[in-house]
C-alpha cells in the first residue's frame, strides 16, 4: 500500500511539474511577444533566454545569438551558438559566427565561415569581407580573388558603409572594391606598384569622391614614395 501511495504521489509531482513548465513556457511566450512590440531589445533577448531554458531548441538559441551580434554583443553571441563551422548549422547561425569571430579580430576563423556562407549563397558583400579578411592575413592572392568577383558582380545600388571619419558615411560598394583592389596592387610589391595602386584610388574617388578612406590612403602612399626617392638620392 505505501508502495502505490509512493507511484501515486510520484506521478502527481510529475504531472505537477509539466503543469507549471508549461504555464511557464506560456507566460514567457507571452513576455517575449509584448518586448517585441515595444522594441526592448533586451527584454527580447531575456525571454528567449527563458524560454530556451524551458523548451530547448536550436532555432531559439540561433536567434539569440543573432539578437546578440546585432546589440555589438559579439562574444555573448559566440558564447550562446559556438565557433566550430557545422554543415548542419543554419544560415542564420553562419552568419552569427562570422560577423562575430570577425569583430573580435579572429580573422582566420572568421574566414572558414565567411566561406561557407559564400558558398551557401554567393555575393559581392561576403565577397568584400573575406577580401578585406584575407588582405588583414596577407593572403593576397585570396584577396585578390574576391576583390575581382566583387568588381564584377557589384550592383550600383549595393552600398558600403565606412566609419573611420567622425560622420560615417557610405560609398558604392564598387567603389569600395576599387579602394581593396589598390590594396592587393601596393602589397604584391610596395616599391614599384606605389603608382599603379594610386591610379586605381584616383578612379575610385572619382566614383565617390566622398570615399575619405581612399583619400588618406593615396596621401599615405604618396608621402611613401617621396621618402623613397628620397632615398635613393642620398
Amino acid at each position: 500500500m505505501k508502495r502505490i501511495l509512493g507511484l501515486v504521489l510520484l506521478a502527481g509531482s510529475f504531472m505537477l511539474s509539466a503543469q507549471t513548465n508549461s504555464e511557464l513556457v506560456k507566460h514567457y511566450e507571452a513576455y517575449y511577444k509584448q518586448m517585441k512590440a515595444q522594441g526592448d531589445v533586451q527584454g527580447i533577448i531575456n525571454g528567449i533566454t527563458h524560454l530556451n531554458l524551458l523548451a530547448p531548441s536550436q532555432a531559439r538559441k540561433d536567434t539569440l545569438a543573432y539578437l546578440y551580434m546585432s546589440e555589438g554583443k559579439y562574444m555573448q553571441a559566440l558564447n550562446t551558438i559556438g565557433i566550430e563551422k557545422s554543415a548542419t548549422d543554419s544560415n542564420i547561425a553562419i552568419e552569427v559566427k562570422a560577423v562575430s569571430l570577425k569583430a573580435v579580430k579572429q580573422p582566420k576563423l572568421a574566414i572558414e565561415l565567411f566561406n561557407e556562407m559564400f558558398k551557401r549563397t554567393p555575393n559581392a558583400l561576403i565577397a568584400y569581407e573575406l577580401a578585406e579578411l584575407n588582405l588583414q592575413i596577407q593572403e593576397f592572392a585570396e584577396a585578390e580573388k574576391h576583390v575581382n568577383y566583387g568588381l564584377a558582380n557589384s550592383k550600383d545600388a549595393m552600398k558600403k558603409a565606412f566609419y573611420e571619419s567622425q560622420t560615417p558615411y557610405e560609398v558604392s560598394l564598387k567603389a569600395a572594391f576599387m579602394y581593396l583592389n589598390a590594396l592587393v596592387i601596393y602589397n604584391k610589391d610596395k616599391k614599384t606598384n606605389i603608382d599603379a595602386a594610386v591610379d586605381v584610388l584616383d578612379a575610385a574617388l572619382k566614383t565617390a569622391p566622398n570615399f575619405n578612406l581612399t583619400q588618406l590612403t593615396k596621401t599615405e602612399l604618396l608621402r611613401q614614395k617621396q621618402a623613397l626617392q628620397t632615398q635613393e638620392k642620398k
